[in-house]
């Protein structure tokens, strides 16, 4: 329950310092152009993204830099490569953060590729980066980067999506990304709970949640088993409607299976 990776916060605070706040209405602005970009990409519209990038683009892709002729071929002909693949990847964008200026921004995002590899699911995750001016009356892409994340950047945002479906009362989220045979210890009760007992518990829950927000992320992965500590603190309304504010010191323990991280144990200590 709890951070994103610490080098990506200082970067996205120089990044603010530099560019100043948008307005949320701004920011929304920019995540619709992200993902309306993404979704030219994957039909492949050469047209459209002739007009995203501006001609002087350069972007980050191994081994080295690449202009904008280079960007818009590799993009159609990869859309054409998945048209005629049906196990073809497919990409999700999230965890957007934006700062801007009135001429220029930067957009960061999350990345999830779901493929199909010999009739099993596999999820891979990756961030990147977008530095966009404003050239006439929209924006252009005038520089791109990105990278994969490894298991420990991965585990980081899986501690965010827990807290995001926990906010809201995501059942599925936990059916999914609980094992099995997880096992959960109250930081309240002690009391421990299997994955059913806990999403029976959660569907009964009348606890409102207004804010979690996570600190000390520390994650140690070995093998196909990973364990992530922090501090995650959590304000919101009990069942009987008293407002409370919790800080918890949790230790989750994930482990790896059909090609993906799932909580395998979790367990915290109120921080009194």
């Amino acid at each position: 329950m709890k951070r994103i990776l610490a080098v990506s916060l200082l970067m996205i605070a120089a990044v603010t310092i530099a560019f100043g706040q948008c307005s949320d209405a701004d920011k929304k602005k920019l995540e619709d152009f992200d993902r309306t970009w993404g979704e030219a990409s994957v039909r492949g519209d050469r047209a459209f993204l002739q007009n995203v990038y501006a001609d002087n683009y350069m972007g980050l892709a191994a081994p080295g830099m690449i202009d904008k002729t280079q960007t818009v071929n590799d993009a159609v002909r990869q859309a054409e490569r998945d048209r005629a693949n049906p196990n073809a990847a497919k990409v999700t964008h999230d965890y957007y953060m934006i700062t801007c200026s009135p001429n220029s921004a930067t957009i960061t995002h999350r990345n999830v590729i779901t493929e199909n590899a010999g009739g099993r699911e596999q999820t891979f995750y990756s961030r990147s980066v977008h530095f966009l001016e404003r050239r006439g009356d929209g924006w252009q892409v005038v520089s791109n980067a990105g990278h994969p994340l490894n298991d420990a950047g991965a585990l980081y945002y899986i501690e965010r999506e827990w807290n995001d479906a926990s906010k809201r009362g995501d059942v599925a989220w936990f059916e999914r990304n609980y094992a099995d045979d997880a096992s959960d210890i109250s930081s309240r009760t002690g009391a421990q709970h299997s994955k059913a007992e806990e999403i029976a518990a959660m569907k009964n829950d009348k606890t409102v949640l207004d804010s979690l927000e996570l600190s000390e992320l520390d994650a140690r992965v070995e093998g196909n088993a990973a364990i992530v500590t922090g501090v995650n603190r959590v304000r919101g309304k009990d069942d009987k409607g008293q407002p409370f504010d919790r800080r918890t010191r949790f230790t989750d323990t994930y482990i790896k299976r059909d090609g993906r991280w799932q909580v395998w144990a979790t367990q915290g200590t109120v921080i009194q």
